[in-house]
C-alpha cells in the first residue's frame, strides 16, 4: 500500500455523477446514472457491447457533455482511453511526457518556489510550502521510478527515444497504461485496461489497481479482474425502470444480486401477463355468453329473453373495462439463454487425434481423445498452436503429421475466435438456412431478440454476430462442442450462463481460453497444455 503524503492526499479524491442521461442519435445511452466514487472504492462498469459504457467514461472525464445530470470531480485524474493521446510520429519519451505532465508542472513549480525561497522573495515560505505540499501529493520525484517500474512489468518499450511509429497498437497502449500507474493520480477512469496484456501484466495491473489509495472506475469484459479489483458494480444492462444498477459486494455480490433481481423482474411480468391473459379469456367467454347463451331453452317465454339480454350484455363491458385498465407496465425481460439437449453416447469414442504437428502452429506432436460428457480445456500462450488444434480437430485444418479420426456418425461443432464476414440477410434466415427443419427454434436459445433477429448481419454489433455464432453452433446439435476463446465480445450476464450450461452438457466440451475467470471455473476440467 502506499504510505505517507501520497496516501493522506487521496482523501482528496471524490467522483459524483447524478441522473445522468444522453442520447445519441434518438437513442437513449445513458438514463439516469448514478454513482459515487471515493478514496478505496473501484468501481467496476459492466454491460453488453454498446450499452454506452465508453460513453459514461467520457462523460465522468469532462470530454462529453450529457444531455441532462450532472458530474462533480475533486483531485487528479488519470484516463485511459480507447484513443492515444498523442501522434504516432512522436517518441516513447513524448508519450511518457504528455501522461507525467502534471508531474512535471508540479515538479517546476516547486523548483520556482525554491529559488525564490533561497532569493528571500516577498511571501516565498508560503508559495514553497504551497508547491511542497502539491509535489508531495502525487510523490512527483519518483513518479518516473514508478513509471519504469510498471514499462518493465507490462513488457512495455523502455527506450524512451523509440518512435512510437515503430510499435505496435498494444505496445502503445502498454506505455500508457504504464504512466497512469506511475503518475499518482487521485481518480483513475480505465477502458479495457487489460487490452494487450500478457499474464505478468495482468497480474502487475491487478496489484497497482487494489494498491491504488485513490478511486478507481474500471470499464471491462475481464470478470477475472472484475472480481479480483471491484469494489462495487455499475451494471448498464438493462433493468426494470430502464435505469442503471449500481451494486456492493464486488463482482461476487453484483452476480448474485443481479440474478435476485431478475427473477423478480421475471415473475413480475410472467403475472402480469397471465392477468391480462385471464381478463381476456374471461371478455370471450362472456362475449360467447351473449352471442348463445342468453337465448333460453326451448318453451321460455320471450319476457325472459329480455330481462337476461342487458345483464348479458352488462357482463360483457365490464369485462372489457377490466381489461381495457389493465396494463402490462412490467417491460419484458432480457432472455436468457437456453443450452439446447445434447447427447453423446457416455463412453463412446467421439473424437480421436493421434500425435498430430502443424508446423509453424504447433510443432511438438499432441493427442486428444474426447468420449461423451468429457471436457478439455487447451492453454498456452498466444503462438502456441490453440486455435490451430481446435481447427485441426474440428476438420477445417489438415494435420501435417499424425491422424484425426471421428466415430461414426458424430458431430463437431467449431466456435472460431472470429466471425465469418457479415452478410446482407438477416439473421434469423441465416439461422434457418442452417439448421433446417430439425433444429432447435432461434427464439428457445435465448440469444438474439425477435428485433435483432429480423435484421441484417452486417448491422449486428460485434457482441450480436458471436451470440449469432453460437446459436449456429448448437444449431447443429453437436456431440463434441469446440470452443475458441469463447467469452469474446460476450457480456458478462451472457458468459455465465454458457459457462454453468457447459458444466452439464452432456455433449463433450473443448475450451480454448486466456479468460482467467473461466479457467477459474473449470478449474476441475483436465488441461492440455502447448
Amino acid at each position: 500500500m502506499f504510505t505517507g503524503p501520497l496516501s493522506h492526499a487521496r482523501a482528496r479524491a471524490h467522483l459524483n455523477a447524478t441522473d445522468l442521461h444522453l442520447a445519441r442519435g434518438g437513442r437513449p445511452v445513458l438514463t439516469g446514472v448514478d454513482l459515487t466514487v471515493s478514496p478505496g472504492v473501484r468501481l467496476g462498469v459492466a454491460g453488453e457491447n454498446g450499452r454506452g459504457k465508453t460513453t459514461l467514461l467520457q462523460v465522468l472525464a469532462g470530454t462529453l457533455v450529457p444531455d441532462a445530470g450532472t458530474v462533480h470531480r475533486s483531485g487528479t485524474l488519470g484516463v485511459a482511453g480507447q484513443e492515444m493521446p498523442i501522434a504516432a510520429d512522436r517518441t516513447v519519451g513524448d508519450l511518457i511526457d504528455v501522461e507525467l505532465a502534471q508531474v512535471r508542472a508540479v515538479l517546476r513549480a516547486f523548483d520556482e518556489a525554491t529559488i525564490a525561497l533561497a532569493a528571500d522573495h516577498p511571501e516565498a515560505a508560503q508559495a514553497y510550502t504551497d508547491a511542497l505540499t502539491a509535489a508531495e501529493a502525487v510523490d512527483a520525484w519518483n513518479a518516473d521510478r514508478r513509471v519504469d517500474v510498471s514499462l518493465a512489468a507490462l513488457s512495455a518499450v523502455t527506450d524512451r527515444a523509440r518512435p512510437l511509429a515503430t510499435l505496435s497498437v498494444g505496445q502503445r497502449y502498454r506505455i500508457r497504461l504504464a504512466c497512469l500507474l506511475g503518475a499518482g493520480h487521485d481518480l483513475l477512469l480505465l477502458d479495457e485496461p487489460t487490452n494487450h496484456l500478457d499474464a505478468d501484466g495482468l497480474d502487475h495491473l491487478t496489484v497497482k489497481l487494489r494498491e491504488h489509495p485513490g478511486g478507481v472506475v474500471l470499464v471491462s469484459h475481464d470478470r477475472a479482474l472484475l472480481s479480483d479489483v471491484a469494489t462495487a458494480i455499475l451494471d448498464l444492462d438493462p433493468t426494470i425502470d430502464g435505469r442503471a444498477r449500481l451494486y456492493g459486494g464486488g463482482y461476487d455480490g453484483f452476480r448474485e444480486a443481479q440474478r435476485a433481481e431478475r427473477e423478480r423482474w421475471e415473475t413480475a411480468h410472467r403475472d402480469q401477463s397471465l392477468e391480462r391473459q385471464r381478463l381476456a379469456q374471461d371478455l370471450s367467454a362472456a362475449q360467447n355468453r351473449l352471442s348463445t347463451g342468453w337465448r333460453p331453452v326451448k318453451g321460455t317465454g320471450k319476457h325472459t329473453r329480455a330481462t337476461r339480454a342487458p345483464a348479458l350484455v352488462r357482463a360483457v363491458h365490464r369485462r372489457q373495462e377490466a381489461l381495457d385498465a389493465h396494463v402490462i407496465d412490467v417491460p419484458e425481460p432480457p432472455l436468457r439463454f437456453q443450452m439446447p439437449p445434447l447427447e453423446a453416447p457416455t463412453g463412446a469414442t467421439l473424437l480421436r487425434a493421434d500425435d498430430v504437428v502443424v508446423r509453424g502452429r504447433f510443432e511438438t506432436p499432441c493427442s486428444v481423445l474426447l468420449r461423451g460428457g468429457e471436457r478439455l480445456v487447451v492453454t498456452g500462450p498466444n503462438g502456441s498452436g490453440k486455435s490451430s488444434l481446435l481447427a485441426v480437430l474440428a476438420g477445417t485444418l489438415a494435420p501435417d503429421a499424425g491422424t484425426v479420426q471421428r466415430g461414426r456418425g458424430a458431430r463437431v461443432g467449431l466456435l472460431a475466435q472470429e466471425s465469418p464476414p457479415p452478410t446482407r440477410r438477416r439473421a434469423f434466415e441465416v439461422y434457418e438456412a442452417h439448421a433446417g427443419t430439425e433444429g432447435v427454434g432461434l427464439a428457445r436459445l435465448g440469444l438474439l431478440p425477435a428485433d435483432t433477429a429480423h435484421r441484417p448481419v452486417t448491422e449486428l454489433s460485434i457482441g450480436q454476430r458471436r451470440r449469432l455464432d453460437l446459436a449456429l453452433l448448437l444449431a447443429a446439435r453437436p456431440q463434441v462442442i469446440l470452443l475458441d476463446e469463447p467469452t469474446n465480445h460476450l457480456s458478462t450476464t451472457l458468459v455465465e450462463e454458457l459457462t454453468d450450461a457447459l458444466a452439464t452438457t452432456g455433449a463433450a466440451v473443448v475450451i480454448a481460453t486466456h479468460d482467467r475467470r473461466l479457467l477459474r471455473d473449470t478449474a476441475g476440467w483436465p488441461r492440455l497444455r502447448l
